[in-house]
Formats: structure tokens, sequence, C-alpha cells
């Protein structure tokens, strides 16, 4: 709610209703905490996505769960959370790592789910589930960070409806072909 810019041990401990000095005591600090905040967002966030996706069987409908996850991070604010921290990483290095590593099961089950989805077609030799999927990561932190812009999300909306409308067009990319006999 206040940004990372803006948090602090003071800000954390006026929400929660303790002592500032706890922040240090439980966590060590203002980012481990943060961190620890992401993690649980993380998990809880990746519970309920894998069982949204896991009767995804076109890429119509992974565009279909991928918007609603989208849109359930940005009322819950978790993608805040995790774009405010990548942010962070810029002025402290020493975070970057920790928010890649953090980032990594994400493009994992994405990649995962492309994979099952389209794997073996022809669209997954054109555009692999692993790049795919790492810019399905990215653009969900860019789209969160043009969200601040485009206040009334109308452009953001834009966009997933698009790929609404661009999937069952690619149905025939998607499609497994038998593979051919050797000639003998």
């Amino acid at each position: 709610t206040e940004g990372y810019a803006r948090t602090s041990a003071r800000t954390i401990a006026k929400e929660a209703g303790c002592n500032s000095a706890l922040v240090f005591y439980h966590f060590n600090g203002v980012d481990p905490l943060l961190l620890a905040a992401l993690d649980r967002s993380s998990e809880e966030r990746m519970e309920t996505a894998r069982a949204a996706v896991a009767d995804a069987h076109t890429l119509e409908d992974l565009v279909e769960v991928a918007t609603t996850i989208y849109r359930t991070d940005v009322e819950g604010g978790h993608i805040t959370l995790f774009t405010e921290l990548v942010g962070a990483s810029i002025a402290r290095p020493e975070l970057r790592e920790q928010i890649a590593a953090r980032a990594e099961p994400w493009i994992e089950f994405i990649e995962q789910h492309l994979e099952r989805v389209i794997g073996g077609s022809p669209l997954a030799k054109l555009m692999p589930p692993r790049d795919l999927a790492y810019a399905a990561i990215t653009f969900y932190m860019g789209v969160n960070l043009f969200n601040h812009l485009d206040t009334d999300r109308t452009r953001t909306e834009s966009l997933f409806d698009l790929a609404a409308r661009v999937a069952p067009r690619a149905k025939l990319l998607t499609m497994r072909l038998p593979r051919r006999k050797p000639k003998p």
C-alpha cells in the first residue's frame, strides 16, 4: 500500500499494530520481511493457480486462466508486491538474486502448462514454452507498471481481449501432427 520506497519498519509496525523493533527481531529487517511476505503470497497464489490451470487443455483455456489469475493478482496486491520488489532490486542489487529465485518457480509453472498444452506442436517449435513462459512473466510485470498510467485499465483489458481473440486462431499451430515415417 505504501510502495517499497515508503515502506519502513515503522510503517509496517503501524499497520500491524506492533512495535517496530519486532520487524528486526523476527525478520532481521524490512527487506527480509517483504521477501517473506512475497513467499507467503506466492505460495497462496501458486496453490490457486494450480487449481485454476488444472482443467486447461487448450491455448484458449490457458489465456482465460491467465487473464483470471492476472486480475485476481492485481486486486489482491500480489503483483504489486512482486513488481515493487523487482523495482527495488534496481537500487538494491543484493535483492536481485533473491527476487530472480522467487520468479523461477512461476516461470517453470507456466512453462510446464504450456508444454502440456502446446508441447510437440508447430507452435511450440516456433515459440518454445520456456521462452513463452518468460514472456508471460515479463508481460505480467510490465503491464502492472503500465496500470499506474492506464488507471481505468482499458488498454490492459484490450490486450487480454486480443489474446482471447488470437488463441482460437492459433489452433492449427497447436495440433500435434503424426510423425512421418522415414524413407527406407
